[in-house]
């Protein structure tokens, strides 16, 4: 299963770092200092904490005393080989920030503890397992949860990984009987033998596994086991590795996944990722270590950057356009950055593709949804909950969208940060500035909706009418009325294009007539000689359309209207003369 996935859970509740610490609005801002590394012989609340959260999550089963003893560090230690991470005891701030943000630990056959009894409990509700509560990871539990990860289409390794976890907990979690409904009919798997012969044009023989073979877990330095085994088999067939089967993953099997990921266009990291472990098992276009490398592929070119206007309280989010350049508005936000006392970080960020469901700040208080991370002291997240429970929510903070109100990070509703989430990955730059001139008009175009008590969500708003379409060159319209501030319409939409082509203009082009419409007027009033009213009327509006003016547009040519057709008109007919009567 995915690594970054495993993230994402992991930061279910985040996060310990105080400069992320974003919640509930605080007049009296503190000043925000990093963690420091909590290690062996230490005392004090933060151990405490510490303590506390590993006891949550059934890593430390002792006394909460606040002092960093054997226990801590020995329920430290296993978290951290939980995580991935290198595995010292000492709680140093990546691991502090993934203790905290953690909302379960992986669990596996021959775990015990609370989180057992509520997979079992859960796993009974979906009726994927029919067996005792006992709080004790057995094989029949291991049974489930692999049936249950063959109905949501993941690998049934039977361990609980966070992976696993949040596709279980997952509001939308199916049920047993649907899920199975959903699934594919069976197709026929291949006959004989389970391995494929290949010979390559160099004479040499290479045993291929039959396809799929399905990801179990990350591996990397110092991990052990039987797939580090069947891995090294792998490298042995496709003669990168030269080594004993040991199932040691030790520099011999580093530099052999290494010298592979080179090989197939991989980034050379020698971990197995999900990624690395598919083409070294499941790629038919795989490369031995004596075939020509793979092209390294053309990189995929990131579809959207994101600009912070911190002056306007307003989060963009800008597409390419036909030249490559980021300047077609896919998506405009009202938000809330950094009070002046916590201000946001100014200046570009790339995302690096961290996010989480939930995050928890510690620090103040609360949680947030849709957290997206933008560097290490900020990130992008919804407005603020006081629980994990989405009709917990700070109404406060959602009130407080369009202006500054976070400790640093970018606030947005719902929706919005769940845009940014589903939308933005590694590679978006991000830039946060300060120095963009004030736009009343977007301000007026991003009105936040009022709240629906009910369900905590923004009343729905009405699609918005389509935008006029203006043509350059043209004239809407022949007879100019003034228009002045708070005028609407498709005359002031004309306008604001126009003096934007002009240079005057370069707010929110939305048809409303605010005050950087007034300043653009005046503008092009003072540089045209007229005096500065800020107000477009007749005289003002027929120099700023004097070119169109100039050249009219031309009349359209009238389709000429057939001539009647004319009847032939008769001959008279003779009239006869009377006869005269005979005289009696």
């Amino acid at each position: 299963m995915k690594y970054r996935l495993a993230l994402l859970l992991a930061a279910a509740l985040l996060l310990l770092t105080p400069a992320l610490a974003d919640t509930q609005e605080d007049d009296n801002i503190q000043v925000v200092i990093e963690n420091p590394t909590l290690t062996y012989g230490m005392t004090g609340d933060a151990i405490t904490q510490l303590q506390e959260k590993l006891q949550q999550l059934s890593y430390y089963d002792g006394e909460i005393t606040g002092s960093y003893g054997d226990l801590t560090r020995a329920a430290v230690k296993a978290f951290q080989s939980d995580f991935s991470l290198l595995q010292t005891g000492e709680a140093d701030p990546e691991t502090q920030e993934m203790i905290f943000s953690a909302q379960y630990r992986p669990l596996r056959l021959g775990s015990v503890g609370e989180d057992v009894r509520q997979l079992q409990i859960r796993l009974t509700t979906l009726g994927y397992f029919t067996g005792k509560i006992s709080g004790t990871y057995l094989p029949a539990t291991q049974e489930a949860v692999a049936l249950f990860q063959r109905c949501a289409g993941e690998a049934p390794t039977g361990s609980a990984d966070l992976d696993t976890l949040t596709l279980l907990y997952a509001e939308d979690a199916l049920p047993r009987e649907a899920a199975e409904a959903l699934l594919p009919e069976p197709t026929p798997g291949p006959t004989g033998m389970e391995e494929q012969i290949v010979i390559s044009d160099d004479g040499a023989i290479y045993l291929t596994p039959a396809p799929t073979v399905a990801f179990k877990k990350q591996l990397k330095y110092e991990s052990k086991g039987e797939t580090v085994k069947e891995v090294q088999r792998r490298l042995t067939d496709l003669g990168y590795y030269e080594g004993n089967i040991s199932g040691n993953f030790l520099g011999n099997t580093r530099n052999a996944v290494k010298a592979f990921q080179t090989q197939n266009a991989l980034e050379a990291d020698g971990v197995i990722g999900e990624i690395t472990w598919n083409v070294l098992f499941n790629d038919p276009d795989v490369r031995g270590a004596y075939d020509d490398p793979k092209p390294t592929p053309a990189p995929t070119p990131i579809p959207y950057a994101i600009t912070v206007d911190v002056k306007n309280q307003v989060t963009t989010v800008y597409g390419l356009d036909e030249n490559g350049e980021y300047t077609k508005v896919v998506r405009q936000m009202l938000c809330s950055t950094g009070t002046k006392s916590a201000p946001s970080d100014v200046g570009d960020w790339v995302l690096s593709g961290r996010t989480a469901r939930w995050c928890y700040f510690p620090k103040w208080g609360g949680h947030a949804q849709y957290w997206t991370k933008i560097n290490g002291s900020i990130a992008f997240h919804s407005v603020i909950y006081n629980t994990v429970n989405t009709m917990d929510l700070s109404v406060k903070s959602y009130k407080a969208l369009g202006s500054r109100a976070s400790h640093g990070c970018i606030r947005l509703t719902v929706a919005d940060a769940k845009w940014i989430y589903n939308n933005c990955g590694e590679g978006v730059v991000v830039t946060i500035t300060e120095k963009l001139p004030a736009d009343p008009e977007l301000r007026h175009a991003l009105k936040l909706p009022g709240l629906n008590t009910d369900t905590m969500l923004p009343y729905k708003t009405a699609e918005p009418t389509a935008a006029p379409e203006y043509v350059s060159g043209t004239l809407p319209y022949r007879d100019f009325k003034t228009l002045k501030k708070n005028s609407k319409g498709e005359e002031v939409y004309w306008l604001q294009c126009k003096l934007t082509e002009l240079g005057y203009y370069s707010g929110h082009i939305g048809g409303t007539y605010l005050d950087g419409t007034v300043n653009a007027v005046k503008a092009f009033q003072k540089a045209n000689g007229l005096s500065q009213t800020g107000q477009a009327d007749e005289r003002t509006l027929r120099l700023i359309y004097r070119e169109e003016l100039a050249t009219p547009t031309p009349a359209p040519t009238p389709t000429p209207t057939p001539m009647p057709t004319t009847s032939p008109t008769p001959s008279p007919t003779p009239t006869l003369a009377p006869t005269e009567a005979p005289a009696a």
